[in-house]
């Protein structure tokens, strides 16, 4: 009988029971256009080692520990949980308890006359003052709100699910830092291996000068020529500070990323290092491995399931509500006798809106339509999240091709310049010619050097598309941190 009446209270859920919707759906394809031939995703849980720099390395451990986003993050994770614990408590009852004590005190002076009111003829008077009494009282109260349609359920349920959306959301900001620290870092070295570039240039730009000056002072060249060597070492004189400026900027912003103080990392990374260079070829998988490595896809699902669930919350609104209350009291003039005389109540009572202009129906179709664009967002994400995926993967494809043909042309300016330069030493050409293969050879030099960082760049929103620096199967939505 008891637990007829419990599964009474109990009933059943209203508003539609969540499932994920499909990769059909969804508008899943089963394989990647850009690379049909790889079905096995590579290891992404750890991507920026695939770039064998220890620096770039440390500097994600330490953006990871330090960065002001991911603290944000990780505070709302920890406020979805405490709502998740609210949202539980509405299924249990409330208990209150109550202690008092009260004193009564009366004040006041009064006679009564026995006899005649005279002593001598043997009347007598008696006189009374102020009394005063204590009471103790003491008492439990309980209400509980029965679930019978399943609103407190449903609200546990979208709580559940928040919860899970904050710590996706979480690890999102994590992959997300991870990704920026590193191409900060790509910046940074570029602007170095291009500060380099410059350097060298101008040092043979000194000597091209030099050798002008000296032929113009024999007679065998133009004073022209003079002029176009000052100017070309001036041009690329100028250059040198945007460059620095570059330098600064990323390594100001790694600093900030890692949580600390613009500036503070100048020493770190003050010793040239090479541009990063990652993995010769990286497996995308199918984007069925998309769907559940991306952060931002697993945190949009989890948004839907919430907005779901919020549609039965509403919807319970519409029916009846009971309500069960109770209390327990003694009261005594001293506190051993409390228990002497306890008195009880029950009561229960059932709530339902008559009237309320058609307040609860629009909530209910409002939480319909929230369902929907949440429905629509999860789509839009995956969309974009594959789309990223195809687009990295060309990019990447891309700047492989770019720098393989600049390090043919690289050599071959390099071959030119060296060549002229000797010929102008020798008189055998202008200062024109020498000019020209000066400058192909800084162009060639600086446009490798930045096919390097695109590269570098590539693998890294690749590496991001794809979900990399995480594991969805060691993510504990209790315990993560």
């Amino acid at each position: 009988m008891a637990c007829a009446a419990l599964s009474l209270l109990g009933g059943c859920a209203v508003g539609p029971d969540y499932h994920a919707p499909t990769a059909a759906a969804l508008g899943v394809p089963t394989l990647y256009s850009s690379a049909p031939d790889n079905p096995r995703a590579s290891d992404l849980s750890t991507w920026w080692e695939t770039f064998h720099d220890p620096l770039l390395t440390r500097l994600i451990a330490e953006a990871t520990a330090g960065n002001l986003d991911i603290a944000i993050s990780e505070a709302r994770l920890r406020q979805a949980r405490e709502s998740l614990v609210q949202a539980r408590g509405a299924l249990l009852p409330s208990v209150t308890g109550s202690a008092g004590f009260t004193r009564n005190e009366s004040y006041g002076h009064s006679s009564v006359v026995i006899g005649s009111g005279d002593p001598a003829t043997g009347g007598s008077i008696v006189r009374t003052g102020g009394g005063h009494s204590n009471q103790f009282s003491t008492g439990l109260d309980a209400s509980w709100q029965a679930d019978i349609f399943g609103g407190s359920r449903r609200s546990v349920e979208a709580a559940r699910a928040n919860r899970d959306a904050a710590l996706f959301n979480l690890v999102a900001v994590r992959t997300s830092v991870a990704g920026e620290v590193a191409t900060n870092y790509v910046a940074a070295r570029l602007a170095q291996a291009r500060l380099a570039i410059a350097r060298d240039t101008l040092r043979t730009q000194d000597d091209n000068l030099a050798i002008a000056g000296w032929r113009v002072q024999a007679g065998l060249a133009p004073a022209t020529d003079q002029e176009q060597a000052r100017a070309q070492r001036a041009q690329t004189a100028a250059s040198i500070p945007a460059i620095e400026t570059s330098l600064h900027s990323a390594v100001n912003r790694l600093a900030v990323l890692t949580g600390r103080a613009p500036g503070t990392l100048e020493q770190d990374i003050a010793a040239v290092g090479p541009i990063p260079v990652g993995p010769d070829a990286i497996a995308l998988g199918v984007p069925a491995d998309t769907l559940r490595q991306r952060p931002d896809v697993r945190a949009a699902e989890r948004q839907l399931a919430a907005a779901t669930a919020e549609i039965g919350v509403s919807k319970a609104q519409l029916f009846p509500a009971l309500a069960l209350t109770g209390n327990l009291s003694a009261a005594a003039a001293h506190v051993g006798d409390l228990g002497s005389l306890i008195t009880s109540s029950l009561f229960a009572g059932l709530t339902q809106t008559i009237f309320d202009g058609g307040r609860l129906r629009s909530q209910l179709r409002s939480a319909r339509a929230a369902a929907d664009e949440a429905f629509a967002s999860y789509k839009a994400t995956v969309l974009a999240g594959l789309e990223d995926v195809e687009n990295g993967f060309q990019a990447l494809r891309a700047a492989k091709e770019r720098e393989s043909a600049l390090i043919e042309a690289r050599d071959a300016s390099q071959a030119s310049a060296l060549l002229a330069r000797s010929q102008y030493r020798s008189g055998l050409t202008d200062f024109q010619t020498l000019l020209q293969s000066e400058q192909a050879l800084l162009s060639a030099r600086d446009a490798l050097a930045s096919a390097e960082a695109d590269q570098a760049s590539a693998t890294v929103q690749l590496y991001l598309a794809l979900g990399g620096g995480w594991q969805p199967n060691a993510v504990n939505p209790e315990t993560a941190q």
